[in-house]
């Protein structure tokens, strides 16, 4: 039997992954990539897993320091990795003629949907329709504001750039202080937090939308309805930017928000509680917020957006399907009931299972973290050093994208670490575990039960 016959599909999609970056890593250390001194072998490294893992954490400006070809590479890993390199793949296979296996039809259904009620075909060829058309409206939303300072040719370039980037969730910006030059224009904000919210969605919500919007295509009232899982992640998505917002901008309000007005002082705050989910941008300087609001972003930063989509975390159901248990349990029930509906079990322990990897992987990388780029050092020296790393370690874990400032600052060591971090946060804990685990098999037998005093 042919070795490749064995892999699983989280294998391959690690696989897939892992060649897009090295990939990249390569194309951005050529001294064609760089306008001034080529990358380190480390710093391409860096750079392409970020864009691959559309998390946006960068050690060297983009805008200045890349050149258009280089810019443009970090584009098409963006967009690759935002996709998925095993979706696209797929798409090019099917529209050139060629057969999918059921192994790659299981991968591609685990990237994008577990709803058997899609074709997977016409799912696919829905995705990039989808993504062709939104970032091409975002791009032309952007272009109107952008023409008014830059010339045609540039205005177009950012236009796309910036609009690829904010659907992918990427949070890589041609602008060396991202978006806070647009704090108050609401165009910019607006048509930004818009790309970043689909693109956070997930495709089968999305898909569920237009569904919905519907009128002559033939299905019932009953076929319309959202289905489950998509009101589940809208319910969430909604609470945690309202909250992200209320809690924001009362906490900034005589801060980073001093010298606007009320209204862009809620527009900031609207779009620094959608970015901080996934995206990376920033309207406000992220290094000059309060201790309480970078706890506040770390929180949302690890939750993150939606399943099957291109944002990261440990994902917004993930949140809801342990929350609602935690309600439950508090009220005496034993089920995790969402909606008058009971989550099943299978759905709460993966859920157990990815939120305790993500945590175990974060602590055990703040850890590392802090040796290498602290060791030692006394606390009176270092004050503030470990909420800037654990803010960075949640950052790409969660593949966000935001700083305190401190990526140009980490060593070689620290840098590598950060970059394997993306990697995690992008496939997600659970992904890699299984992709290296061994098979399970049913046991033979089953050990007796003993209850155990927690809490």
């Amino acid at each position: 039997m042919n070795p490749s016959k064995k892999l699983r599909p989280t294998q391959i999609l690690v696989m897939s992954f892992g060649t897009a970056v090295l990939s990249g890593t390569l194309l951005l250390w050529l001294p064609l990539a760089s306008a001034e001194e080529p990358l380190s072998l480390v710093d391409a490294l860096f750079t392409a897993t970020s864009a691959v893992c559309v998390t946006g954490l960068t050690v060297v400006d983009t805008g200045t320091h890349f050149s258009l070809f280089g810019q443009l590479v970090i584009l098409a890993l963006i967009q690759l990795g935002g996709l998925g390199i095993m979706t696209l793949g797929t798409f090019f296979i099917a529209a050139l003629g060629g057969r999918l296996s059921w192994q790659n039809r299981d991968l591609i259904t685990q990237t994008i949907s577990r709803d058997t009620r899609y074709d997977l075909w016409q799912l696919l060829k829905s995705v990039l329709l989808l993504t062709m058309t939104v970032e091409a409206i975002g791009a032309a939303l952007l272009a109107i504001r952008f023409l008014t300072n830059m010339s045609l040719p540039t205005a177009l370039y950012h236009s796309v750039f910036h609009s690829v980037s904010a659907f992918c969730n990427a949070g890589f910006s041609l602008n060396a202080n991202s978006f806070e030059s647009y704090v108050s224009d609401w165009i910019v904000n607006l048509t930004l937090i818009g790309l970043i919210i689909v693109g956070g969605l997930g495709f089968v919500v999305l898909l569920d939308l237009r569904r919905l919007v519907q009128r002559n295509d033939g299905l019932s009232h009953a076929e319309r309805r959202l289905s489950f899982h998509s009101r589940l992640t809208l319910s969430f998505t909604g609470a945690l930017v309202l909250t992200g917002v209320v809690l924001f901008i009362g906490l900034e309000w005589t801060d980073t928000l001093t010298g606007l007005r009320w209204p862009d002082k809620l527009l900031a705050s609207l779009f620094q509680s959608v970015t901080s989910r996934t995206a990376g941008f920033n309207t406000v300087p992220i290094g000059f917020t309060s201790n309480a609001t970078l706890f506040l972003l770390i929180i949302l930063m690890f939750i993150g957006g939606a399943p099957g989509s291109c944002a990261g975390g440990v994902k917004v159901t993930t949140f809801g399907v342990l929350f609602s248990l935690a309600i439950n349990r508090i009220r005496g029930r034993q089920d995790a009931v969402i909606f008058r509906r009971r989550i099943s079990e299978k759905s709460v322990t993966e859920s157990m299972s990815i939120l305790t990897l993500g945590i175990t992987v974060l602590v055990v990388f703040t850890f590392l973290l802090l040796a290498i780029e602290v060791g030692t050092k006394s606390f009176s020296y270092t004050q503030g050093t470990f909420i800037q790393l654990f803010f960075e370690a949640v950052s790409a874990f969660g593949t966000v994208g935001l700083s305190t400032g401190i990526t140009p600052e980490l060593s070689v060591a620290g840098r590598l670490l950060v970059t394997l971090l993306m990697f995690i946060g992008r496939l997600g804990p659970l992904t890699i575990a299984v992709a290296v685990a061994r098979r399970m098999q049913r046991p033979v037998f089953r050990y007796p039960e003993k209850q155990v005093m927690v809490g």
